[in-house]
């Protein structure tokens, strides 16, 4: 009789575990890699197709999301954004510790939906931010010019200073970074 319980036992285990190693089987867990840099959620592939979380693939590509809850619709959008850092009238990039003055020049194109803000930032080697500018605006076309006012800044430390541009499509959302120009202070 006991043996008859324990074949009986584990005939049932085996059909769970078989179950569950067919369910894990059939959805993948699968890792992502943006430019270098490991997605956190990474993505699964189900029956042969790969599903990844659509934020962080736009952050990595620096697109903004635009997302419609009521036709459950996702959009992408990734304008063009090239960015001139300027000291006077010469172009500014790597420099030695110290303070600069300098300004950020930004010609965005290919722009295929309405801004409502704007931000410039720049971040130290530890990632604290400054803001350099930030403006409310209302782009209604494809291309745009965006100049900041003189910036003073310090550059206390050696390292990699990132200048960051931002885009809101509506005073709701939150910032997008749709293009980045790194300084190295030495």
């Amino acid at each position: 009789m006991k043996f008859r319980k324990v074949a009986i036992l584990l005939v049932l285990l085996s059909l769970c575990g078989g179950t569950l190693l067919y369910a894990d089987s059939a959805v993948q867990k699968i890792r992502v890699i943006l430019n270098g840099s490991d997605i956190d959620e990474g993505g699964i592939m189900v029956d042969g197709k790969t599903y990844l979380p659509l934020r962080q693939v736009a952050s990595g590509l620096q697109a903004v999301v635009a997302w419609d809850n009521q036709s459950k619709k996702a959009t992408l959008y990734k304008p063009n954004v090239h960015m001139v850092l300027f000291q006077d009238n010469k172009v500014f990039g790597n420099v030695t510790k110290g303070r600069y003055t300098f300004n950020v020049l930004a010609q965005i194109d290919n722009l295929t939906t309405e801004v409502a803000a704007v931000k410039v930032s720049i971040f130290d080697p530890n990632g604290t931010e400054k803001v350099i500018q930030s403006q409310t605006v209302d782009i209604k076309k494809d291309n745009f010019w965006y100049r900041t006012e003189d910036f003073k800044y310090n550059f206390d430390l050696a390292g990699k200073y990132s200048v960051r541009f931002y885009m809101k499509l509506s005073a709701a959302d939150e910032w997008t970074v749709v293009s980045e120009k790194l300084i190295t202070s030495q």
